[in-house]
């Protein structure tokens, strides 16, 4: 979906595809036909933009065969679809039975994390639509924070610079602009926006800034002005954002937020859960782990990394943070330029949901993120952009 800002400029939104677990080409081709293109004709849009996921093997079968390229373009164009964005961080086995940890593998410290980006992008400037010179691709934030010394930060500094220089060769040779952005999240060596500053300075290239995925950021109870702020005081691009919302529990002492808090504990995703306190952030890698025991104090609120369906927050006691997405995007696409211009919605928790709430079939799934788009889109029209056809 585009939007044109007050500045006459275009703002994307898409619907990121990880929610459909697909590791193969044909598990790609798969999702266009039975999730992408439904969702399209319930909004009721001759074009819809999808963040597309591209697991290694389907990446690696796109590179090296470029009839395969064309055909993926192809059945895009059919089915009324446009990719500007990729999401680069999950490498595969996104929709495995258990991902946990290994979703932060292979690393920014690892060549194949360097060699899959690269690819990434070379596949992005060749779907980019005619008319569209701007592409953009999220990816994990260097490494889970263990091990990572400064041996680690300089290897994966040194592949983000390579990077850098293979996206400006990229420029040249397809008149294309691809773009990388760090995206911070809880557990991570970069867990919050201000985490990537010093990394990303170090590296100081306009090609690698920060995908602001805003249920990360409320989860570590970041501020959306300061930490967008002090992005641009630093000259660090926001190169997507991924909106998204947190689950948010305010009493989390009393026995029955718990329980319901225990409802969301399940065995596919790692759900960092965190709070603010007057000594700084704490947190548990997961929330078994809260629940456990009294690692985590509960005299205030706790945020877990849940990404909780926009339009349809949890029931009472607990709620979503709705809220932080809004704030983050007035500041994004509200001002007078945009400070990103590509937006996706991610939820890919759908079937890690309660057992209640989970969409029963294709045709509930493609309602509910239909749902999403159409509130996603309401937020940007009341912030004075117009729907494009």
């Amino acid at each position: 979906m585009r939007f044109r800002h007050p500045d006459g400029s275009t703002v994307h939104l898409a619907y990121c595809t990880n929610v459909h677990p697909a590791e193969t080409l044909d598990g790609v081709l798969a999702q266009l036909r039975d999730h992408c293109e439904p969702v399209r004709r319930r909004l009721g849009r001759d074009r819809l933009g999808i963040g597309l996921w591209l697991a290694r093997d389907a990446a690696h079968s796109l590179i090296t065969d470029p009839v395969s390229l064309r055909a993926l373009r192809a059945e895009l164009d059919h089915r009324g679809l446009e990719v500007v964005t990729l999401n680069g961080f999950p490498y595969d086995g996104f929709g495995a039975e258990e991902v946990k940890y290994r979703v932060y593998q292979p690393d920014w410290t690892r060549p194949e994390r360097l060699a899959h980006t690269t690819d990434l992008a070379r596949l992005l400037a060749a779907l980019l639509p005619d008319d569209i010179t701007d592409g953009s691709v999220s990816t994990l934030p260097l490494a889970w924070r263990t091990p990572f010394d400064s041996h680690a930060a300089d290897t994966a500094r040194a592949a983000l610079t390579t990077l850098a220089e293979r996206l400006d060769a990229l420029e040249e040779l397809t008149g294309k602009s691809v773009r990388i952005g760090l995206e911070p999240e809880p557990g991570c060596t970069v867990e919050t926006t201000a985490d990537a500053i010093a990394p990303l300075t170090a590296v100081s290239s306009p090609r690698i800034g920060v995908c602001v995925d805003t249920c990360h950021l409320a989860t570590s109870f970041e501020d959306p002005r300061t930490a967008l702020d002090d992005l641009a005081a630093a000259g660090i691009p926001v190169v997507k954002s991924q909106l998204s919302a947190a689950l948010h529990a305010e009493h989390p002492h009393l026995p029955e937020v718990r329980a319901a808090l225990a409802s969301f504990a399940e065995p596919r995703f790692l759900h960092q859960t965190r709070t603010s306190t007057a000594t700084g952030l704490r947190g548990t890698d997961d929330l078994p782990e809260a629940l456990a025991g009294r690692s985590l104090p509960d005299g205030a609120p706790w945020r877990a990394h849940f990404h909780v369906p926009l339009h349809a927050p949890p029931a009472p006691p607990l709620t979503s943070t709705l809220s932080v997405l809004q704030d983050t995007l007035g500041l994004l696409v509200g001002g007078p330029r945009p400070r990103t211009h590509h937006l996706e919605v991610e939820t890919y928790t759908w079937q890690a949901l309660p057992a209640a709430r989970r969409p029963r079939n294709r045709a509930r799934l493609a309602d509910g993120i239909a749902a999403e788009l159409t509130l996603a889109r309401d937020l940007l029209t009341d912030l004075g952009l117009k729907e494009l056809p």
